[in-house]
C-alpha cells in the first residue's frame, strides 16, 4: 500500500459524510439563495470537513490507540493499524494546521464551532482527557459530529443554529458513537479499556441506543414533523438489531449508507426552500 492509499484508508472514507454531510445540511438550512451555495466557503468548509478532519479525527485516534488497536478485528481488513510510522504525525499535523487556518477565513459566529471541533476531537483520544474511556464523556463528547454543519450555517447567516436542531444532531451522534462501539466490547475489554457500551454490554448499549435516538427523532420533531419522523427511524433500526439474528458488528457497516440517505433527505428538505415550485 502507498502511504496515500495507507492515509486515506487510515481516514475512514466510508465515514468522510459523517463530518461532510452536517456541512451541506448546515448549507442547506442556512442559505438564503443558490447563489449562498455558491461561494468559496462554503466549498472550503465542505472540502475542510470531507477529507482534512478526517484525517485529523482518525490520525490522532489511531495514534493513541496503537496498543488497543493491536486486539481490534477491525483493524484486519475494514481499516489499517498504526505502526510509528510518520507519515500519519505529518498528516495529522497538517489537518490541524488547515483548520486553524479555518478559522480565519470564517466569520466570527462560525468559529467556536470549528473551534469546538479541534478541541473535542483531540480531547476524545489524546490523554489526559481522553473522553473514550470516560463513560458517559465517550458518548457525549461524539456531539463533535454535529459541530461542522454549526460552523456552515453560522458562516452563511451569521447567527446561530436553532437550539433543537443542535440538541437532536448531538443527541444523534451520541447514540451512533455508543452503536458503533458495541462491536468493539470483547476487545474493549480484553485491553481494560472502559466505553459505555462495555460499561451497559451489548443489550444496555442498544437500549441507550434506542432511547437517545428517540429523544433526537423528538428534537428534530419540534423544528419540523417530517425532520422527526424522518430521524424516528434510529431507534426502530436499534431495537430490530436488538431483536434480530443481525449482530451489531454486521449491521454496523450499513449505517454510513443509511446515514447517507437520511442526510441527503435533510439536505434536500433545506434545499426545496430555494426553488420555485410551478
Amino acid at each position: 500500500m502507498t502511504v496515500l492509499g495507507y492515509l486515506l484508508k487510515q481516514s475512514r472514507p466510508r465515514f468522510w459524510f459523517y463530518l461532510a454531510g452536517p456541512v451541506l445540511v448546515g448549507l442547506a438550512f442556512g442559505a438564503e439563495s443558490v447563489g449562498d451555495l455558491l461561494g468559496w466557503l462554503p466549498l472550503a468548509l465542505f472540502a475542510y470537513f470531507l477529507v482534512p478532519a478526517n484525517v485529523f479525527l482518525y490520525g490522532v485516534n489511531d495514534v493513541f490507540d496503537r496498543d488497543v488497536d493491536l486486539r481490534n478485528p477491525k483493524k484486519d481488513e475494514r481499516e489499517v493499524r498504526y505502526r510509528g510510522n510518520r507519515a500519519t504525525v505529518v498528516a495529522v499535523l497538517a489537518s490541524l494546521a488547515a483548520g486553524l487556518a479555518l478559522l480565519a477565513l470564517v466569520p466570527r459566529p462560525a468559529v467556536p464551532w470549528i473551534v469546538g471541533f479541534l478541541v473535542l476531537g483531540a480531547a476524545y483520544s489524546v490523554p489526559p482527557a481522553r473522553l473514550k474511556v470516560r463513560p458517559p464523556l465517550d458518548s457525549v463528547s461524539n456531539g463533535l459530529y454535529v459541530l461542522p454543519g454549526g460552523a456552515a450555517f453560522a458562516a452563511l447567516t451569521g447567527t446561530q443554529p436553532p437550539l433543537l436542531a443542535v440538541a437532536g444532531g448531538w443527541l444523534w451522534a451520541m447514540a451512533m458513537h455508543t452503536y458503533s462501539a458495541v462491536p468493539d466490547v470483547e476487545p474493549d475489554r480484553e485491553a481494560g479499556i472502559r466505553t459505555l457500551a462495555t460499561t451497559l454490554g451489548e443489550r444496555g448499549a442498544l437500549l441507550y441506543c434506542a432511547g437517545t435516538w428517540a429523544l433526537a427523532a423528538l428534537a428534530f420533531a419540534g423544528l419540523d414533523w417530517r425532520a422527526g419522523l424522518l430521524l424516528g427511524a434510529y431507534p426502530v433500526l436499534a431495537l430490530w438489531t436488538l431483536s434480530s439474528d443481525v449482530t451489531v458488528a454486521r449491521a454496523y457497516w450499513y449505517f454510513p449508507a443509511i446515514n447517507t440517505v437520511v442526510g441527503a433527505l435533510m439536505t434536500m428538505g433545506g434545499l426545496w426552500r430555494l426553488v420555485d415550485v410551478y
